[in-house]
């Protein structure tokens, strides 16, 4: 005979899910935080013209948490759409799925991280 919780002992999560659940609320508060800046920054320019807006990109102090940024919002993103195909798609798409989110993900976020450096560093073209 064996008790109602030893029967169930090992059927539960497979720890994974503090972890994830941690990293969601960090990129959430680290995205808080870097969106107040965003607006905040942007809120202090003096006009928003290409010019003005090329040239405060171009600066370091605005360059690197730009970067931040965006590193944060897909990351977060990721792991958002990552539990929804955990619990909704079926088991035999779900690594085709998870394949294209990472692809899709890492192709945006790099495509913005090199328009942010490629700004940052001056290029004219």
């Amino acid at each position: 005979m064996r008790t109602e919780l030893g029967r169930v002992r090992g059927l539960g999560s497979a720890h994974e899910g503090a972890h994830h659940w941690w990293h969601q609320r960090l990129t959430a508060g680290t995205n808080f935080l870097t969106l107040v800046w965003l607006l905040a920054s942007l809120a202090t320019l003096p006009g928003y013209d290409y010019l003005t807006v090329r040239l405060w990109l171009s600066s370091a102090w605005v360059a690197v948490p730009m970067l931040l940024l965006v590193a944060s919002i897909f990351y977060h993103f990721r792991l958002g759409l990552q539990v929804v195909i955990e619990d909704y798609a079926r088991m035999e798409s779900r690594f085709v799925a998870m394949v294209l989110l990472n692809v899709y993900t890492a192709a945006v976020a790099g495509t913005a991280i090199f328009a942010i450096l490629k700004i940052a560093f001056g290029s004219q073209a």
